[in-house]
């Protein structure tokens, strides 16, 4: 009887144990959300199922549970104005015994109550809260996030957040190596999309489901698969002469096998998800085949050339389309002979015209999928609606250099230059960071952008709507996909929607330019286009502003096409000279080619007795475009009056009677807003409007 119970309680404790292994082996993996407002669902209608630990808990499944343990206006920081290890929610996560911690702190400490006072505690306090959490459970795997934004409409902005925002994204980064630490960007994916952002810090729903899918693919390493960067496709042109890089998205951890040129490269997935193979630099020619492959895809890119890469961007002129042009048609049936000329248009999905947009293309412009396209061999169809500029730029390159040209179309029509420039650049600049601020009502932009702008929005329910003319709108959703991408250089077009505001225009551009090359890692070359003549009273200055901004931008020029202007239309068709002359200037001082490629340009103006003479560079023999008299210059008396002159050619310079008993403080040249002026040099290449003082 005795041998009977002890059976009997030894089975109890087998099934006990069983039973107990098999409950502990169902039970979750616990995972704690830690944090401030922006974790806690502050704004959102129903945090219990919008905030992004409850969005994680849905994407996980039950094999997960997922708390909550965010407390508005919480600081990291011990001695901050809302110390988050004060409270309850704290002592709650650590007393969770969490097997996953994801911390998101630090916007509250960018308060002028904390940092400035504490910013010396804030790595030891950070830390604090780690080896808490390990001593409570030495397995936990504890992730440090890298902030959400602060956007500039937030109150204290310019005051200090702005900067010391930045300085704790770097303590953060420094935090998760010195501690071994996983870190998550919760940063990247958000940046670009202020009109998820109502108060400029809070997140809605959907910025709140951007949230959980980060912090999902950061702990489960699913990125979606084997993915190349759109500039990747058949027919593309990769740049010679430089390291040639692909890259990519997959899982974490993937092995992915790249083969190019007989050479094979394994490139290993980082834990963000990025991966990128590097092969030798080569020499222009083709034809060339790419496989990349990992275990679950294999992709295969055909008919690749090596040669010279040019990326095309503006607005409305540049992207005014070959078929369009003057004699365009003819040249588009002549297309299809190029093969080594490869076109990249990033078209737009829709028009920026008199038109309101439907809700379907106001969501995806808010989602940045305003741009789409791939590499096409030039033909009777690819180049039909690509930039007639660019086309004729990348044809003459092509023939003088005998290598593939490859020209990635980017263009607007009717886009501002603030919408080409990067969010933070803008931010960290005080002449322009306000223009951030509700553009839509802002001087800042042209009133015509703005209420162009607004008939395409019409139907917005979003008061942060995004737009193609908003700032830093075309960098995030076209630029930013190419600058991992090598080039040779940059061709531009663009100013018509800034003509308005020339001394900002002479700030932006320049601005522009560096901010682009900072993104490339490289001095490109940069050469654009003048505006034309047309009947508009600002552009006499903004071209002799133009003229004057190159001196500015070192391995940078201009090609004049004021002389194929239109009176009434802001859209010339004479495309091929313009486009030309481009392709003259980076022939040159790219290229290194013997040969003229700038018209004259005015050095001084000097009176001699009863006459100015004004001399030139860039011309050994002036002369007059059409054979006819010179025509096109004014002398401006002491008192501002402005009197047509007859000008006459001296070899390289030019004589202006004095009228009787008038004083002279300038001369200017071309200075009408529609102008048939027609000084030109040797080359036949054009003299730009211009304002030139006396030198006395």
């Amino acid at each position: 009887m005795r041998t009977k119970k002890r059976n009997i309680f030894i089975v109890l404790i087998l099934f006990s144990m069983i039973f107990n292994l098999e409950t502990k082996a169902q039970s979750p993996i616990k995972i704690a959300c830690i944090g401030d407002s922006v974790t806690a669902g502050y704004l959102l209608a129903n945090p219990s199922a919008e905030s992004y630990p409850s969005q994680l808990q849905v994407l996980l499944g039950n094999q997960y549970e997922v708390k909550n343990f965010g407390h508005s206006g919480a600081t990291l920081l011990k001695k901050g104005s809302t110390p988050y290890f004060k409270t309850e929610k704290c002592d709650q996560a650590i007393a969770y015994r969490p097997d996953i911690a994801i911390i998101h702190l630090g916007l509250n400490d960018t308060d002028p109550r904390n940092w400035p006072n504490y910013r010396e505690d804030f790595d030891a306090d950070y830390s604090w809260l780690i080896d808490t959490l390990k001593k409570q459970n030495p397995k936990v795997k504890i992730y440090i996030c890298k902030m959400t934004p602060i956007f500039n409409e937030h109150p204290r902005f310019k005051s200090g957040t702005r900067d010391w925002f930045w300085k704790i994204q770097e303590h953060i980064q420094g935090i998760a190596k010195a501690n071994s630490v996983g870190l998550i960007d919760l940063h990247e994916k958000l940046y670009n999309r202020p009109d998820l952002f109502p108060d400029a810090l809070h997140p809605i729903k959907q910025g709140a489901t951007i949230l959980a899918k980060t912090v999902y693919s950061n702990i489960m390493q699913d990125f979606g698969g084997l993915r190349l960067s759109p500039v990747f496709s058949d027919n593309m042109v990769l740049q010679r002469n430089q390291p040639i890089v692909i890259y990519g998205t997959a899982n974490g951890g993937d092995k992915i096998e790249i083969t190019f040129n007989n050479k094979k490269e394994l490139a290993i997935t980082n834990e963000y998800g990025k991966w990128k193979a590097v092969f030798p630099a080569m020499k222009s020619g083709g034809t060339h085949q790419i496989a990349i492959s990992s275990k679950e895809k294999n992709i295969l890119l055909r008919n690749i050339l090596i040669g010279d890469v040019w990326f095309c961007s503006g607005q409305s002129n540049m992207a005014f389309p070959l078929q369009k042009s003057e004699n365009g048609m003819a040249e588009v049936k002549k297309a299809i002979n190029n093969t080594n000329l490869r076109l990249f248009n990033f078209e737009a999905i829709a028009e920026t015209d008199e038109k309101a947009w439907d809700s379907i293309t106001l969501e995806k412009t808010n989602r940045l999928e305003f741009f789409s396209g791939k590499w096409k061999i030039s033909d009777s169809i690819s180049a039909a609606a690509f930039s007639a500029i660019a086309y004729y730029f990348g044809q003459n390159i092509t023939h003088q250099e005998n290598i593939p040209i490859g020209l990635i179309q980017v263009a607007v029509g009717g886009s501002p230059i603030e919408s080409w420039i990067d969010r933070y650049t803008f931010e960290h600049d005080d002449k322009v960071v306000d223009v951030l601020t509700n553009w839509r009502k802002s001087d800042f932009i042209m009133p015509w952008v703005r209420s162009r702008a607004d008939e395409n929005l019409k139907n917005a329910k979003n008061p942060k709507q995004r737009h193609p003319y908003g700032p830093s709108y075309n960098y995030e959703a076209g630029v930013t996909h190419f600058t991992d991408f090598a080039i040779k250089g940059i061709i531009w077009y663009q100013g018509e929607s800034n003509a308005h505001n020339i001394e900002l225009y002479e700030h932006l551009m320049p601005v522009l330019v560096g901010n682009w090359r900072k993104a490339w890692g490289t001095s490109l070359p940069f050469y654009y286009v003048q505006l034309s003549g047309t009947d508009r009273p600002t552009w006499p200055s903004f071209r002799d502003a133009q003229t004057k901004i190159q001196k500015n931008i070192a391995n940078s020029g201009m090609a004049v096409s004021m002389d194929y202007g239109d009176a009434t239309n802001v859209h010339p068709i004479q495309k091929k000279q313009v486009g030309d002359r481009l392709a003259l200037l980076a022939l040159k001082y790219t290229y290194g080619k013997n040969i003229t490629a700038n018209g004259p340009s005015a050095i001084k103006a000097t009176q001699k007795g009863d006459q100015i003479i004004i001399s030139f560079s860039n011309a050994r023999q002036l002369a007059t475009a059409n054979k006819k008299e010179l025509i096109g210059f004014e002398l401006v008396t002491e008192k501002g009056i402005r009197i047509e002159s007859k000008a006459t050619i001296i070899k390289d310079a030019v004589s202006i009677n004095i009228p009787k008993g008038e004083k002279i403080k300038a001369v200017l040249y071309a200075w009408k807003p529609y102008t048939t002026a027609n000084l030109v040099n040797e080359a036949n290449l054009p003299c730009s409007t211009f304002q030139l003082d006396l030198d006395r």
